[in-house]
């Protein structure tokens, strides 16, 4: 872990403050300042945090080693660009659409800056067990996996209609394949193959499907079927996973993944790290893994190589594009 930086968090929604607080404890040497166009955000993060905040990139006077980019997807492209014109790493919440993603690898090739993308679920303890498991195996296997919850009640607390996950190019659906997917490909394969059945299931009016039922074959015969909605009522992560040799089931936090033990016939659990849920999100949100890759991206400023980057995100997202076509 990094001693001190001066760092640079662009969006003080909800991820952005979420990054802070974890800055706050990973890095409490570094420097830490937040950008917000939204006036009553930036008064709001100053005083719970106890740290600098602007309206505008332009206002921060000294050069950020690092900037976090939590605002809505739509501008992250045109924002990571003007941070590698100023020399910063980049720390990037998913982004939904490949907006300038070429110009921007190239660009942050050119300047010897980490381009660093989130994809949260691989730095979840269950995953990499599942992972472990799955490759030790062998064998092809069958999944069943649904994730869904109301679109509403994401954020309760802000406008729906302005919340970015009802615009139809970064929409709720979208969003949970874009979590989704990149965990599911390290496990099972690149996806080779997907047959799509969609519906409207809510009378809120979006201009996109709101439930997908995907099946998908993996390059390796692995298949799976993939429900994602933004109508359950109940917030629901649910998997299953078999063949001849394997039964686990997850039920979305680190206590919740279990394994049959062919021996014994029991279910048993697997502990599969810690659980650190914050007030407000539902329970399926494990602080830890947020902070697991910011620990990551510090180590890939240091010469690690990434779980995920964008090159592999441009990939994901034509396999999104073909699920929404």
């Amino acid at each position: 872990m990094v001693a001190k930086m001066n760092i640079c968090v662009i969006g003080l929604g909800s991820m952005g403050r979420r990054r802070i607080r974890l800055l706050k404890r990973l890095v409490p040497a570094s420097h830490i300042t937040g950008v917000d166009s939204n006036k009553k955000r930036v008064n709001d993060v100053a005083e719970e945090y106890g740290i600098s905040c602007y309206h505008s990139l332009e206002e921060v006077t000294y050069r950020p080693d690092c900037a976090f980019i939590c605002t809505s997807p739509l501008s992250h492209g045109a924002i990571i660009n003007e941070c590698l014109q100023r020399e910063c790493h980049i720390f990037s919440e998913i982004n939904l659409v490949d907006n300038m993603y070429k110009e921007n690898i190239r660009l942050a090739k050119e300047k010897g800056k980490v381009l660093f993308l989130s994809s949260t679920p691989l730095y979840k303890g269950e995953m990499q067990f599942i992972d472990k498991r799955i490759k030790e195996n062998g064998k092809p296997c069958i999944y069943q996996y649904h994730v869904g919850q109301y679109l509403p009640d994401w954020h309760p607390w802000d406008n729906l209609k302005e919340f970015f996950v009802s615009n139809k190019l970064t929409n709720g659906c979208r969003e949970f394949l874009a979590i989704e997917l990149p965990w599911i490909q390290q496990v099972f394969g690149k996806i080779e193959n997907v047959k799509v059945i969609k519906r409207n299931l809510t009378d809120l009016g979006f201009e996109f499907p709101d439930t997908y039922l995907i099946q998908m074959e993996h390059e390796n015969q692995n298949a799976g079927n993939l429900l994602i909605d933004v109508v359950s009522r109940q917030p629901v992560r649910q998997l299953e996973i078999l063949n001849e040799d394997i039964y686990m089931k997850w039920g979305g936090t680190p206590e919740s993944l279990y394994e049959k033990d062919m021996v014994s016939g029991e279910l048993k659990q697997i502990k599969s790290g810690e659980y650190v849920h914050e007030q407000g999100y539902a329970e399926m949100i494990n602080e830890c893994a947020y902070e697991k890759e910011i620990e990551e991206f510090f180590e890939v400023i240091r010469g690690k190589k990434p779980l995920y980057d964008f090159e592999q995100d441009l990939e994901t997202l034509k396999v999104i594009d073909e699920i929404e076509r």
